[in-house]
């Protein structure tokens, strides 16, 4: 017989993926300063990938969600792929006044 309180003895993780990549995003959208975003966005959406490959072979042993992983995963790749877009569009033209 179980108690009340000791309803789950597995021991949980945190989605940090979706925290990963919904914060890469969040500041992409919202920072006026793109350029200084960029060296924020591109760390926080790689660590939100390594993060969601984590979680999602842990979801095999039901230690996460793989669901949670995939949408962080799917967001730190959209806030990577934005981020580097952007440096290649500011390394293509140099000409081109920088916010920041």
């Amino acid at each position: 017989m179980s108690s009340v309180g000791a309803l789950d003895d597995r021991p949980q993780k945190a989605a940090l993926a979706l925290w990963f990549g919904g914060a890469s995003l969040a500041c992409w959208f919202c920072c006026p300063f793109w350029i200084l975003v960029c060296y924020v966005v591109l760390p926080a959406a790689i660590g939100g990938l390594v993060r969601a490959f984590v979680e999602y072979r842990a979801s095999r042993t039901g230690r996460a969600s793989r669901s949670r992983a995939v949408v962080g995963g799917v967001l730190s790749l959209l806030g990577a792929t934005a981020a580097i877009a952007y440096m290649i569009f500011l390394a293509t033209h140099p000409n081109l006044p920088v916010q920041g």
